[in-house]
């Protein structure tokens, strides 16, 4: 196994490390489909060969060349490190500057096998979202944040490292863009296999904290969608239906239970139900929909808060509930939704119904046009199904992973007449649900303990529910307070159902007055030695201003300035030189322009405002 030290000294190649290809027992990314030609295909080879020296060549390229054509992509598996991936406490990391050791600290876990979708080809989630194209950008990267200074900026130009540049203590750390293309979403894919663009948000920015980030944002839609469709603040009884539990979308089958209600989830992975089983994020799984159907009712008559993993193609289960209400007329689904990554269908993000999981896969790379043709079918079926169930009273919206426009695209009854092209027959959860909070000024607000210690973020809990509470004291407008209320709840419910996959983090929603208060809390328990080490401050694409995607976060925007980017570059550019320790600005995930900026973490955030040069760990 390698040591932290080792994996901070550059590409290992004296000697070249064993060349072990795939690792058996964990999932793997499906094998994607380039239709590269010739001259494309010595492109991608040359892309990957250029982190090498010229005498490693002959070895190296045939391998390439083998894992492009096997897999529709070059890792470089044989620089897979060598060790227990996951987020290291902050002193652990060799470093020069601390801001460094952080980023480090966020990478590993963005890689962590329990917080990664596909850990071996570097996926965190959504099916394709990279930290990384390739491993050689990963050992090249931690080696110049071991050797970084507190003048100088790493600059990343879509997963590859450019250099470390002259800069001042208070510039970025590390400024990233990602899939900057000014193109349809078919080139961004080719360019993808080519080695030279990424195109993901919170992965590409090595910011994601699990899953955990979107059971907080799927907790406060589920309960948001009670109030506004079904009249309700308790939804004891009330059944979501619901399909994927891969990355992101694992997050459905907690947040259906801390909502309160009961969560039917399908999934055609067997490896990514047992997974957030295991996990203890699945009361349950089964692979009948018998079983299933008795299970819903059941916890439905009883008011139970359930969570059940449906092992089968989400279209089934919808088919089967519709069919229920042709039998019976019983209603049995209030809410709907889906979080298959459909923004990247016809790669693996997409499952048809008509096949099983392994034939699709087999069938994704040998006939990818009938593959399309098939996911397009079974779109069309899924989209019938809910119709019939909408229009007996169910309320179904989209989660802003494209499936709606990927059902329009093929064919699907999913047209809203009268209305403008970025407008469906159901809204998105912005339109109808989210947008309500965000134009309050209410976004994400998360944070990172780097020391690694439970203790650490037990500390920030106990912090950031305090805060909230005293402003509710305070006094503040009806609907302040109950997001106020909302989050106080979750952040109570999180360490009860003990949310932590990877580092140590917790994510909250909070307006800009919260999020000061908070911030400045957590700046002065470090500084009394409370919290033992310095505490990353992050955001995500949810926060006001920080996306501009007509499909999604902007999606309530009717004045025609949905499909403009202005606010997600001001938002990059403005925090570049507000203090912010890392920038990423984003064009991808399904989505158009998107922004993230990591905030600096708190204890040198405090001290550089306040003119010191004290570090507490």
């Amino acid at each position: 196994m390698s040591s932290l030290k080792e994996i901070c000294g550059g590409l290992p190649l004296n000697p070249l490390p064993e060349n072990r290809g795939r690792k058996s027992g964990i999932p793997h990314a499906p094998v994607r489909t380039p239709n590269l030609d010739s001259h494309e295909e010595k492109l991608a080879l040359k892309n990957a060969l250029r982190y090498f020296p010229s005498s490693f060549h002959e070895v190296l390229a045939p391998e390439f060349a083998k894992e492009l054509r096997d897999y529709g992509h070059i890792y470089m598996y044989r620089f897979c490190p060598r060790i227990e991936m996951r987020a290291y406490p902050i002193q652990e990391y060799p470093c020069k500057t601390i801001q460094a050791a952080a980023i480090m600290h966020m990478i590993m876990n963005n890689l962590d096998p329990a917080v990664a979708q596909f850990p071996q080809e570097l996926v965190t989630y959504g099916g394709n979202g990279q930290v990384f194209s390739n491993w050689a950008q990963f050992w090249l990267v931690m080696h110049y944040l071991s050797e970084m200074t507190e003048d100088q900026t790493l600059v990343m130009y879509s997963g590859h490292p450019l250099g470390l540049f002259p800069s001042h203590r208070n510039a970025p750390r590390l400024v990233i863009t990602n899939g900057m293309v000014n193109s349809c979403c078919h080139l961004v894919l080719s360019l993808i296999y080519k080695n030279k663009t990424t195109s993901i948000m919170t992965a590409g920015s090595y910011c994601y904290i699990g899953p955990q980030g979107i059971v907080h944002g799927t907790v406060l839609t589920v309960l948001n969608a009670g109030r506004r469709y079904l009249g309700v603040e308790n939804l004891a009884g009330k059944v979501f239906v619901t399909s994927g539990l891969g990355g992101m979308s694992g997050a459905q089958a907690k947040a259906a239970v801390i909502a309160g209600c009961v969560g039917i989830i399908a999934e055609v992975d067997e490896a990514a139900l047992l997974k957030r089983h295991q996990q203890g994020w699945l009361m349950e799984i089964t692979s009948s929909l018998d079983h299933c159907i008795a299970q819903l009712r059941e916890a439905k008559k009883k008011k139970m808060a359930l969570s059940l993993g449906y092992h089968g193609n989400v279209v089934d289960l919808w088919e089967r509930l519709a069919e229920e209400f042709n039998t019976t007329g019983e209603l049995l689904a209030d809410l709907g939704s889906d979080q298959t990554s459909c923004h990247n269908p016809f790669n693996g993000g997409y499952y048809p119904v008509q096949l099983s999981f392994k034939e699709a896969n087999q069938l994704m790379s040998s006939n990818p046009v009938k593959f399309r043709t098939l996911v397009q079918e079974s779109l069309r079926r899924q989209v019938a199904a809910i119709n019939r169930l909408s229009d007996q009273g169910m309320f179904f919206w989209d989660y802003g992973n494209a499936f709606l426009l990927e059902a329009q695209r093929a064919g699907a009854d999913i047209e809203k007449r009268g209305a403008n092209k970025a407008e469906f027959r159901y809204p998105s959860y912005v339109q109808h649900i989210m947008g309500d909070i965000f134009s309050l000024g209410f976004g994400p607000f998360r944070w990172v303990c780097t020391s690694g210690n439970p203790e650490d973020l037990a500390t920030t809990d106990f912090i950031a529910t305090s805060v909230l509470e005293k402003a509710v004291l305070q006094g503040v407008t009806a609907s302040v307070k109950q997001q106020y209320s909302d989050n106080i709840r979750w952040i109570q419910e999180a360490r009860k159902h003990n949310l932590v996959v990877g580092s140590q983090a917790r994510i909250l929603y909070s307006d800009q007055k919260g999020r000061v208060a908070i911030a400045l809390a957590i700046n002065r328990s470090i500084a009394e030695g409370k919290i033992k080490a310095p505490v990353v401050l992050s955001r995500d694409h949810h926060d006001v201003s920080g996306t501009d995607s007509p499909y999604r976060e902007t999606s309530n925007i009717y004045d025609g300035s949905a499909f403009c980017a202005d606010m997600a570059v001001q938002n990059f550019v403005g925090d570049s030189f507000r203090g912010a320790t890392w920038v990423a600005l984003h064009n991808g995930g399904g989505v158009p322009l998107w922004w993230e900026g990591k905030r600096r973490f708190c204890a040198l955030l405090w001290f550089a405002r306040s003119g010191l040069v004290i570090l507490a760990t």
